[in-house]
């Protein structure tokens, strides 16, 4: 377990996993989500995000798949060779969650929730943590730094907007968070573009965008037929648009 985590770690900062962590809004079936995985292995992603646990506004929307959709994550990263990415919402799955995922994220809801940050400070695992819908730049680092204490040094800090009265986006992307991040910090930075933006329309040029302000890596959401998802059908590229993006970009994800 141990140098596994380390492995993944020592990936991460030398940019041996490449731009692109990819993968669906939430896994649906082991279907859907094996369908995306074979398709991005074939592009050279090694990075596959999905949800198990769905933090809705509403409680009657999708809240996901739980423990079930853990092991499928589990059995298909194993089946590809991927590395899983996926969002911890409670302490309590801490245990169960550290044996079968590979990169634990924190969603934006819970950057304030510094008891589940010292406990996560206390693991091997590597963290993405994502910025609050509201937070400064300065209470971002300070939610880091409640990992860190604790003595786990292997955080990603995620950019994935903040609301602002900007309404033609989900949120408003934060591009000068990418540069002030990657001049304060030592840590790898991330744009989540999805989750910023809501909308497929537009995400190229953001991305571009993004890497020429530091960020090390994009995050986006990709499904294999958005019209049906459970949750945010709106954000999540199919297949054919995540090609026109990979090429439009020139993202090598084996980079």
């Amino acid at each position: 377990m141990t140098e596994k985590n380390t492995e993944i770690w020592s990936q991460i900062k030398n940019g041996n996993f490449g731009k692109l962590i990819a993968g669906p809004c939430a896994v649906e079936s082991y279907t859907q989500l094996e369908k995306t995985a074979a398709f991005l292995k074939e592009k050279g992603v090694q990075l596959l995000r999905a949800g198990a646990y769905k933090p809705r506004t509403s409680p009657e929307s999708f809240q996901g798949l739980g423990r079930e959709g853990i092991k499928i994550i589990q059995d298909i990263c194993r089946r590809y060779s991927l590395f899983s990415v996926t969002e911890i919402m409670d302490v309590r799955e801490l245990e169960y969650m550290e044996e079968k995922i590979d990169i634990l994220q924190v969603g934006s809801r819970n950057m304030h929730n510094y008891s589940l940050l010292k406990e996560l400070g206390k693991t091997e695992k590597t963290i993405l943590l994502k910025r609050g819908l509201m937070s400064t730049l300065e209470e971002f680092i300070c939610a880091a730094d409640y990992i860190r204490t604790e003595g786990n040094h292997r955080v990603i800090m995620c950019e994935r907007g903040i609301r602002t009265f900007e309404t033609v986006t989900r949120n408003t992307l934060d591009i000068s968070c990418i540069a002030l991040l990657k001049l304060q910090t030592d840590l790898p930075v991330v744009s989540d573009l999805s989750h910023s933006l809501g909308r497929k329309d537009i995400m190229l040029p953001v991305a571009k965008a993004s890497l020429a302000a530091g960020a090390d890596m994009l995050m986006l959401e990709v499904h294999p037929n958005p019209s049906a998802a459970l949750s945010d059908a709106k954000q999540q590229l199919n297949l054919e648009e995540f090609n026109a993006f990979y090429e439009g970009g020139n993202f090598d994800a084996r980079i």
